[in-house]
């Protein structure tokens, strides 16, 4: 459910008509800020919320370039700014050695094994995972909105993908990680 809360957001933008982007982009605003928040009222610390923060950010940019110049160029990429956003943001976390997903993973995760090298490992094969989905994401929106397909079907089920591809294999990867933990201590 954390990651649901965490790209809320970017769900919101993405199922908002494109006709009214100005307000999509608004409504991402809105929620990047109210997750924020409700997350730092219930104890989030600034390491769980890499993406809430980036998403506010990212779309306080939008929103004003959509209510400044509604017939801006931006519209027709604004899928795929939103992809290569979150890549630079999960990219960018992968490099500075704090994966956005180890934050995310603390809040369920007892505190003894936060500094364990396999929990860190694990988080940065999951931050990747993310970030290599939100780049293949940006690459075929981009490609979508250039033949002039950015607002169709298509470029929708590639952002749905883009957000359930990951998540399915953060669900797998973690069930195995754990399968695997339990193997190694574990009663022999």
């Amino acid at each position: 459910m954390s990651y649901v809360r965490t790209f809320l957001p970017w769900i919101v933008f993405a199922v908002l008509p494109s006709g009214q982007w100005q307000w999509a982009a608004l409504a991402g605003l809105v929620a990047a800020v109210a997750v924020t928040v409700q997350q730092r009222r219930t104890g989030a610390g600034f390491d769980a919320l890499i993406i809430e923060i980036g998403s506010a950010v990212f779309f306080a940019a939008l929103t004003a370039i959509a209510f400044t110049d509604p017939h801006s160029g931006v519209h027709d990429y604004s899928a795929t700014l939103s992809s290569a956003t979150l890549a630079v943001i999960a990219g960018v976390s992968l490099l500075v050695g704090r994966p956005f997903t180890l934050g995310i993973a603390k809040r369920t995760t007892p505190r003894e094994v936060w500094g364990l090298r396999p929990f860190i490992r694990a988080n940065a094969v999951i931050t990747g995972a993310w970030t290599a989905a939100f780049a293949v994401t940006a690459g075929a929106l981009a490609a979508l909105a250039h033949a002039g397909h950015g607002h169709s079907t298509a470029a929708t089920l590639v952002q749905a993908a883009g957000f359930v591809v990951p998540m399915l294999f953060t669900v797998r990867y973690v069930a195995a990680a754990q399968a695997k933990a339990k193997g190694e201590t574990g009663p022999r």
